[in-house]
């Protein structure tokens, strides 16, 4: 029996064959490691993390959420659900919130969820990977493993809005959280000081406006190089994406020369934990991280 266990929601971009099935690969590595089981939510349905803020409606996004945690409820009861995807955990975190604080809304909702013969109860706690591994873990148990320190690279830890506001991760800053630098240091590497770490990366603004979200990531790379960071690390898909894809179209408009990789939290862990560079999905990356790959290759 594993260590600790988890309902498993993967959501639409970490799935296999998805935009971060990297994140996937490197999650599952971190996972192997620590002796952590996640099971996937049987059926699981997107969270519609956006589609309430499309004239979607509100009740709609949550009652999708809720037939998630219900079903982690009933075909896993007892485990807490765990999601990788910062806009999913942040929209399940929502949904919860809402339903378990407004009995109308849960009515609503419940009423909806009666049509598949399903019913949210509220049993199960809703966390992000990084929940799992600071507060069910904890760094000196994460540092364990590591075979392997990151020694002499340089990451900013990048976090973005989703994990730190509203909830964010047990006992954080809103204004400067440190979870990702203490990750970055626990792993062996540098954790550089710089002043965009919560900089929205302009979610999709970098569709509908993209002058704004590209001005969004020009500041947060360029503090990152000007801090003298390698690499950039992140909790989030979306962050993940736009601050990597982008850049070229950031070099175009402004005139710059900016090509520097944005990485996920479990990619370094599982490179720590003497995992290989396909253990630890670097091959899924646009901008390629040399200088890990060349570290994962030493013996």
């Amino acid at each position: 029996m594993a260590t600790k266990e988890y309902a498993f929601y993967p959501g639409c971009s970490s799935q296999p064959g998805a935009s971060a099935s990297n994140y996937l690969t490197s999650v599952n590595s971190m996972c192997k490691t620590l002796d952590i089981k996640l099971t996937e939510i049987p059926d699981w349905n997107c969270c519609g993390a956006s589609i309430g803020y499309a004239e979607g409606g509100e009740l709609p996004r949550h009652a999708m959420n809720a037939r998630n945690l219900a079903m982690a409820e009933r075909e896993l009861p007892g485990q807490k659900v765990v999601a990788t995807c910062a806009a999913c955990w942040l929209s399940a975190r929502e949904t919860k919130e809402r339903l378990d604080h407004n009995s109308t809304m849960r009515a609503d909702a419940n009423e909806a969820l009666k049509e598949a013969g399903l019913e949210y109860q509220g049993k199960a706690e809703v966390m992000h990977m990084v929940e799992v591994l600071i507060e069910d873990f904890g760094y000196e148990a994460l540092k364990k493993p590591v075979v392997k320190p990151l020694e002499g690279l340089k990451f900013a830890g990048y976090v973005g809005c989703q994990t730190n506001r509203p909830f964010g991760i047990d006992g954080e800053s809103f204004e400067n959280p440190v979870y990702l630098d203490k990750l970055i240091e626990t792993m062996g590497g540098e954790a550089v000081k710089y002043d965009q770490k919560v900089t929205c990366c302009g979610g999709a603004l970098a569709f509908s406006e993209p002058e704004k979200s590209q001005k969004q990531i020009k500041d947060i790379v360029e503090s990152a190089y000007d801090h003298g960071a390698e690499m950039i690390v992140t909790p989030c898909p979306l962050c993940q994406a736009n601050v990597e894809i982008y850049q070229g179209a950031v070099n175009k408009r402004y005139g710059t020369k900016f090509n520097i990789p944005v990485l996920y939290y479990s990619q370094l862990m599982a490179l720590a934990y003497g995992g290989s560079a396909k253990e630890a999905g670097l091959d899924g990356h646009l901008i390629k991280a040399t200088k890990l790959e060349a570290f994962a290759a030493k013996k």
